[in-house]
């Protein structure tokens, strides 16, 4: 069962998308904010990473450059979730590492597909 890494701040949305993703046969790790959740990537080392990009301490942004410039977590795949929708948010993610770009209010389906075909991309045949 993959171990899927929810970074997430607010609590009722982690809580509700852990809910899912446990439901859907995923192992679930939560951290509340970017330092403990770049200290959660390398120490649990996950499948993929729901990065929310708001996150206090280290916001979603530089957490996911720094997962990326590290060799250990570089070929983690992210998903960043955030309530910024416009075309340079999404390119901001994109540029910062992120693999996939949701927005929020979150459509779980499009989300669990992204997290399927990502877990799927960086498993060897």
């Amino acid at each position: 069962m993959p171990l899927i890494l929810i970074i997430e701040d607010n609590e009722l949305d982690a809580d509700m998308l852990s809910r899912r993703l446990v439901r859907k046969g995923y192992e679930v790790a939560v951290a509340a904010d970017g330092e403990s959740g770049l200290a959660a990537a390398h120490e649990r080392m996950p499948a993929c990473i729901i990065m929310d990009m708001g996150l206090p301490i280290i916001d979603g942004w530089e957490a996911t450059r720094l997962l990326k410039l590290s060799p250990l977590t570089a070929g983690i795949p992210v998903i960043a979730l955030s309530a910024h929708a416009m075309a340079e948010d999404r390119a901001k993610g994109l540029d910062a590492g992120c693999d996939r770009y949701e927005t929020k209010p979150l459509e779980f389906d499009r989300l669990l597909s992204d997290v399927e075909s990502l877990i799927k991309k960086g498993t060897p045949s």
